[in-house]
C-alpha cells in the first residue's frame, strides 16, 4: 500500500508542474496556481500517512537525531511520509517562484528549466530563484516609472 501511496504523491503534484512549465502564460494556469491550494493534494495525502503514525512521528520530529530518522525512514510508511512532505512543500515554492516570475516579467523560457530545477533539488532551485528574483528586480529599478494615472480615481 506504501509504495502505491508513494508512487501517487508525485502524480498529485504532478499536473500543477505541468501547467507552471509547459503553459505558463496560459490563463487557466495562472487561475489555477494562485489557488493557494494548490498544495493541498500531496499535503492532504501526507495528512493522511501521518494522523495514524504520530506516535511514531512526533518523538522523532520533536528531538530528531540521526539514528532515530535512520531507524524511522527504514519504515515504507515514514519514507512515504517524508516524500510527501517534500512533493508538498517543492511545490508550494515552485508555485510561489511561479507567480513572482510573472508578476516580474521573467521569461518561461529561464522559469521552466529552474522550476524543473526545483522539483528535483528544490533548495538549489530556490536559491537560483533569489538570484534571479534579485537580478530581475534591479533591471526592474533601473526603469522608468509608470506614469500615475489620471482621472478621478487618481486623486
Amino acid at each position: 500500500m506504501m509504495s502505491s501511496l508513494f508512487d501517487l504523491t508525485f502524480v498529485l503534484a504532478a499536473p500543477f508542474w505541468a501547467l507552471m512549465i509547459l503553459a505558463p502564460g496560459w490563463s487557466w494556469t495562472r487561475r489555477i496556481v494562485s489557488s493557494p491550494v494548490v498544495f493541498a493534494p500531496p499535503a492532504l495525502l501526507y495528512l493522511g500517512i501521518a494522523v495514524p503514525r504520530l506516535a511514531e512521528v512526533l518523538p522523532a520530529v520533536a528531538s530528531p537525531s540521526l539514528t532515530g530518522l535512520q531507524e524511522l525512514m527504514a519504515e515504507p510508511g515514514a519514507a512515504t511520509l517524508v516524500w510527501a512532505h517534500i512533493i508538498a512543500f517543492d511545490l508550494f515554492v515552485g508555485r510561489w517562484m511561479y507567480l513572482e516570475s510573472r508578476e516580474r516579467g521573467v521569461h518561461p523560457l529561464v522559469m521552466a528549466p529552474l522550476l524543473v530545477l526545483t522539483i528535483l533539488l528544490a533548495p538549489i532551485g530556490a536559491l537560483v530563484w533569489l538570484v534571479i528574483r534579485s537580478a530581475a528586480g534591479r533591471s526592474r529599478a533601473g526603469r522608468e516609472p509608470v506614469p500615475a494615472a489620471s482621472g478621478p480615481s487618481a486623486r
